[in-house]
């Protein structure tokens, strides 16, 4: 950056000998012969040289204020960028005046600068203009959390400037309603186009409905379920409800395992995922101390019943003096399974433990077991990594298996 710099300090040395030298000639020795406009070829070239020097002059004054602000140095080239832009224009300028043909210049970019320059700058008075109404109704401000559904874009308003609307998203980069500090540019001219649901219209009272949603069973008590859960909620929004006067309340529907206890309560738009979490942490460790209510849970019904389940079995292994016999010394005579029967047996067992042991034969050749009955249930054990396998040992000679006994 330095040397960019130095070349630049030397370009704008160069230009200003040069335009120093041109104009200078230019006055000193008026016999030279003349352009239409009364300049010589060293003073058209003095002026060109000109601007040449102040466009390279406030690129570098531009660098050295931006670097006091602590500014990144890409910044003062954009900038610079526009000077030099504009330095174009005024060199066009400049040869068309020394050349006489300023008047038929001018015509020209009327007819298509001005198109050109009226398309181009279209998006950005849409969006000055956006920025005048926002102002004007403020149908959000800074502060305000805002939601622009067509954009699929939550956030925080930082700033309204002219051309652009400044949000910090929420959520995005996590699965929650917080602020990631990702800043987000809109602008201000798709304003027009969008649908904005603001969070927070009265700041001064910056509160929105939220639920927590608790599965309990259907022989659980509603009613100590529902204390729970209001106890829960109002230990934590305690401020909100004192300054809104809004308690929060219980809504309920049945499904298939139970019911849908769904707790609503008022709470800070950003404070939204934080007051959840409290609630939620508060219900756990309430209902560990409430033995009258339940958590239901798909295909076991409910948590509780599927802790029993894995005790009955336990104790129905001791009872029944069923061995530990491991897996590689049992021949399991079917060859071929329906691995989707295997996977749902296996997640199954998974979850509520093996609650009925395989039957196996001992050879005693070879000391190796044959199954007789559960095939598949000691596939899904291999599936599930098992390395001993709960099983009933019959003798050689016994009574087989009925047909139902042999899934």
């Amino acid at each position: 950056m330095e040397r960019h710099r130095l070349r630049s300090t030397l370009f704008v040395g160069v230009c200003v000998l040069v335009a120093a030298a041109g104009l200078g000639v230019d006055r000193a020795l008026p016999e030279l012969s003349r352009l239409t406009s009364g300049l010589s070829w060293p003073g058209l070239a003095g002026i060109v040289a000109g601007v040449m020097a102040l466009c390279g002059i406030l690129t570098l004054v531009t660098h050295f204020l931006l670097a006091r602000k602590g500014k990144p140095p890409v910044e003062g080239v954009m900038v610079g960028r526009l000077y030099w832009l504009l330095g174009l224009l005024a060199v066009l300028i400049s040869l068309a005046y020394g050349f006489g043909v300023l008047g038929t210049f001018t015509t020209a970019f009327s007819l298509f600068g001005g198109m050109l320059l009226g398309w181009s700058l279209q998006a950005p008075v849409s969006g000055f203009a956006a920025w005048v109404l926002v102002s004007l109704k403020r149908p959000f401000r800074p502060g305000d959390r805002v939601q622009f559904p067509t954009l699929g874009l939550t956030g925080d308003i930082k700033d309204i400037g002219p051309m652009y609307t400044v949000l910090n998203q929420v959520g995005g980069s996590i699965a929650s309603e917080e602020a990631v500090g990702r800043y987000i540019l809109v602008p201000n001219a798709m304003l027009f186009s969008q649908v904005a649901i603001n969070y927070t219209v009265s700041q001064e009272a910056a509160y929105m409905l939220d639920e927590v949603v608790v599965r309990i069973t259907y022989d659980s008590d509603w009613r100590k379920a529902e204390r729970v859960l209001l106890n829960a909620a109002r230990a934590v929004t305690k401020d909100v409800i004192e300054a809104t006067g809004k308690p929060p309340y219980i809504r309920a529907d049945n499904y298939d395992y139970g019911v849908y206890l769904r707790l609503r309560y008022h709470t800070r738009v950003k404070d939204r995922a934080e007051t959840s979490y409290e609630i939620n942490k508060l219900i756990f460790e309430e209902i560990q101390k409430t033995p009258s209510v339940d958590i239901a849970i798909p295909y076991v019904y409910s948590f509780r019943a599927g802790q029993d389940r894995k005790e009955e079995a336990s104790q129905d292994l001791e009872a029944r003096n069923i061995s530990q016999i491991d897996v590689a010394k049992i021949a399991n005579g079917r060859k071929v399974f329906d691995p989707e029967d295997v996977e749902l047996l296996a997640q199954g067992i998974k979850a509520e433990g093996l609650l009925q042991p395989i039957v196996v034969v001992k050879n005693v050749t070879t000391g190796q077991y044959e199954v007789l009955a559960g095939h598949l249930r000691l596939e899904a054990c291999k599936k599930l990594g098992w390395k001993k396998v709960p099983a009933i040992v019959r003798e050689v000679g016994a009574a087989p298996l009925t047909p139902a006994g042999q899934a």
